[in-house]
């Protein structure tokens, strides 16, 4: 593919803090909207103002025939304003209820490549710059590694890929319709090479999965112009289980999310049940702490046929009835020592809130 955007580190901060802008009042009571969507960057972008002065002196000297000399001096100056936006590489993460900021400091890195779990996807691991999401090796990632679980609302079907045909907002958030109605799913970083995707992320990713998708939909070249297999980054949030005001290494685990009344609100951190549910509180697996992150992994909810009815993705991959399904993970008790993927990230995550209050 041509001209493939990578994600570019930006981690001078210019000696100032600067949290994450949103573009949405912060009272907005959920994240379902219908069906405004309004636009939350995930990267703040402030100015500042640098005026420089330019003096020019002319001076004329005019003598009399009395030899008396008169001196006359001009001054003139000229302003001229440059203003330089200064970019901060943030996002919101989800830690024990609360909603806190991720502070990037570093270039991702996929380690070891793709084709190390995957041989024959030699193009694929080009295209993806060796990342993938199917397979990890724990051992391969740097030293103090710990594990960010990243929530996909894989509910919202393909426009969790950013693209306006299937259905995705122009800023990039996925969409969910359910009795008729539209749904705005607003998410941490948005998806890949969107408006709304953050700092320092992968752009593509290789997949065997998203082979299973396209297949399944009789896509048997790729789409986009990608090879098989090879999709942008999906919109996503994050969940951790410590906060630390200092930069480490966090290796991705991807989490598929299918039951929409458990997805958080990135502003509030709380869920809202939009989908009918056989259980007795259909939140209360909200996924805003590794608790119920655990706990979703093997509860069954009639809201995840509901919502997914229409759902390639849920179809390709069979069909799950549990509200989550991990990759390659099948017990809570794995969570924390096996892994999904190849994606490592850097970053800091102190427990301040994010945005504007």
């Amino acid at each position: 593919m041509k001209n493939i955007k990578r994600a570019v580190s930006n981690a001078v901060f210019a000696g100032v803090t600067i949290v994450l802008v949103i573009i949405a009042a912060v009272g907005f009571a959920l994240y379902f909207t219908k069906p405004t969507t309004p636009s939350i960057p995930t990267t703040s972008v402030s100015s500042i103002t640098v005026t420089s002065t330019t003096t020019s002196t002319t001076t004329s000297i005019a003598t009399s025939t009395t030899t008396q000399t008169a001196t006359q001096t001009t001054t003139q100056t000229f302003t001229t304003t440059l203003t330089r936006p200064i970019t901060v590489n943030a996002s919101g993460a989800f830690y024990n209820g609360q909603v806190i900021t991720f502070l990037y400091t570093a270039q991702f890195e996929c380690t070891p490549p793709a084709t190390t779990f995957f041989p024959n996807a030699v193009n694929q691991s080009k295209v993806a710059m060796g990342c993938e999401v199917g397979a990890g090796n724990i051992s391969a990632f740097p030293k103090g590694a710990a594990p960010v679980f990243v929530l996909v609302p894989a509910f919202a079907g393909l426009s969790i890929f950013g693209v306006t045909k299937l259905g995705a907002t122009p800023q990039g958030f996925p969409t969910f319709t359910y009795n008729n109605v539209t749904y705005t799913i607003l998410t941490q970083c948005g998806a890949a090479l969107t408006e709304t995707a953050c700092p320092d992320h992968m752009s593509l990713i290789y997949s065997p999965a998203f082979t299973v998708v396209e297949q399944y939909l009789g896509i048997k070249n790729g789409v986009f112009g990608l090879p098989e297999g090879v999709l942008p980054t999906p919109a996503h949030s994050h969940l951790v289980t410590f906060a630390t005001n200092t930069s480490i290494p966090w290796y991705i685990v991807v989490v598929l999310v299918f039951d929409p009344n458990i997805f958080p609100n990135p502003i509030t951190g709380q869920c809202q049940a939009i989908v009918p549910s056989n259980v007795s509180n259909p939140t209360e697996n909200c996924l805003n702490n590794i608790q119920a992150l655990e706990r979703a992994m093997s509860t069954y909810d009639s809201a995840v046929s509901a919502a997914n009815a229409n759902n390639p993705i849920w179809q390709a991959l069979g069909k799950p009835g549990v509200e989550v399904v991990v990759p390659g993970i099948t017990s809570p008790s794995q969570l924390f020592n096996t892994t999904n993927s190849n994606m490592v990230l850097y970053f800091s995550d102190p427990a301040v809130y994010p945005y504007p209050i």
